[in-house]
């Protein structure tokens, strides 16, 4: 038996990425809602009192995100009643999967995300449909 290779793959079937709650499995994304932004400065983009305890770290290459930030949607239940900012939670398990701000925030690589639609990304699995 001959073993299958991966041209099933690149012969036009484009395979989605989806995001899912890491408790209950539900999808609360997919890759065409996420918002790119560019690796922020790392620790100097922020407040001095946020800053790691070694100023030596200042200039190292920024994190990797530790988040995903969306577009709003349906499920957001906080953002359809009209609040400015709070949690989002799941709306199958009411696990706590981020938070959003219109105002904004600040993403751990060090740039600024305005409005703020956050999920955790260690909440989340992402998987290929």
């Amino acid at each position: 038996m001959e073993a299958s290779n991966n041209s099933d793959l690149d012969s036009g079937l484009k395979r989605k990425t989806v995001y899912r709650c890491k408790k209950c499995r539900r999808i609360v994304a997919s890759q065409e809602l996420v918002v790119p932004h560019e690796r922020g400065g790392g620790q100097k983009c922020f407040k001095w009192k946020k800053r790691g305890g070694n100023p030596l770290e200042v200039d190292k290459e920024p994190p990797e995100c530790s988040s995903i930030f969306v577009e709003p949607m349906k499920w957001m239940e906080s953002v359809q009643g009209g609040c400015v900012e709070d949690k989002l939670q799941c709306i199958g398990c009411k696990a706590r999967l981020g938070s959003f701000n219109w105002a904004g925030m600040q993403c751990n690589c060090g740039r600024w995300i305005n409005p703020a639609f956050q999920l955790h990304k260690s909440r989340l699995d992402e998987c290929l449909l």
